[in-house]
């Protein structure tokens, strides 16, 4: 049964999903476990999703399992550090090593926002993106003309930590005023605090909808950053396609539309800027479509 499919996982923050996929891109089965943190504890929460998609596969995993993780990932070695938000430190964690040793088969290891690019590429077609993943940070990934760019440090994309105001607060990265700032889900969460569990972002475009003013204040400046963010990759990459995914892209077509808006009214008064029409670029990834386990089942395809 496990012939022609592939193991993605997807290793998030507070999360992780693990999906079995069809050489036709139809998901087969699919884990979610909550993530614990720490070597070990991230090492165990995937083998535990392991064996469950192994269950439904009548216990035979495929050979081929792709992880995307956050931190800064050596693919060569399978190996990944500065996962802080996962409790993995300055140490390389030889991921792939384990896992390999618990299973047998071929294991890939990426950063998690370049496995979502890596989706998005699979998802759309596209060969040449950028890739926004808008979360609890601002992350960005690309592929250009049909490979996925990861730079010399293995950080290429980290856009929310591009310093934009050297006025302004200071970021966990140590630096002043990065887009991050004003362009994450962490920068709704905190202009409007609600219970835990609940959405910040939803509550906030429904405040501002229904007219609320320090709500639409909020959100317009959330759309301006991110807007922002996009039109310094735009000037810099100018990528065909612009894809935002992530957490705050479960808003839909309402955060569409006023990223959209934001980047037009920066176009107004730049004839220059008007002609390369970055909105009409921009589009979000499929709704309710894991592209991130996605990206990490085809990673093994990665130029």
């Amino acid at each position: 049964m496990s012939v022609g499919l592939r193991v993605g996982v997807d290793i998030g923050a507070t999360k992780l999903l693990g999906v079995v996929m069809a050489a036709d891109g139809t998901i087969m089965a699919q884990s979610r476990q909550a993530t614990v943190p720490g070597p070990d504890g991230v090492l165990a929460t995937v083998v535990t999703v392991l064996d469950r998609l192994a269950a439904a596969l009548d216990g035979a995993l495929p050979e081929f399992i792709g992880i995307g993780i956050p931190g800064i990932v050596d693919r060569d070695h399978g190996t990944v550090r500065h996962a802080v938000n996962i409790g993995l430190g300055g140490d390389w964690f030889p991921l792939a090593d384990r896992l390999a040793d618990r299973t047998g088969a071929t294991v890939v290891v990426e950063n998690d926002v370049r496995a979502a690019t890596w989706g998005a590429h699979v998802l759309s077609g596209e060969d040449d993106l950028a890739y926004f993943s808008v979360g609890t940070g601002l992350a960005a990934g690309f592929v250009i003309d049909g490979v996925l760019r990861r730079g010399v440090s293995r950080v290429a994309g980290e856009i929310g930590h591009v310093p934009v105001d050297p006025a302004g607060p200071f970021c966990s990265c140590g630096q002043r005023g990065c887009l991050e700032l004003s362009a994450s889900g962490s920068t709704l969460a905190a202009a409007w605090p609600v219970p835990d569990g609940a959405s910040a972002g939803a509550a906030l475009f429904a405040a501002a909808a229904a007219g609320d003013a320090r709500a639409v204040a909020a959100r317009d400046g959330f759309a301006t950053g991110l807007a922002d963010a996009i039109r310094v990759v735009g000037l810099t990459v100018d990528p065909a396609a612009i894809i935002i995914g992530g957490g705050v892209a479960d808003l839909r077509d309402e955060l569409l539309g006023v990223v959209v808006a934001a980047l037009r009214a920066q176009a107004v008064a730049s004839p220059f800027l008007a002609s390369l029409d970055l909105a009409g670029r921009v589009r979000l990834v499929p709704g309710g479509v894991p592209v991130g386990a996605i990206g990490a089942a085809t990673i093994g395809d990665a130029r």
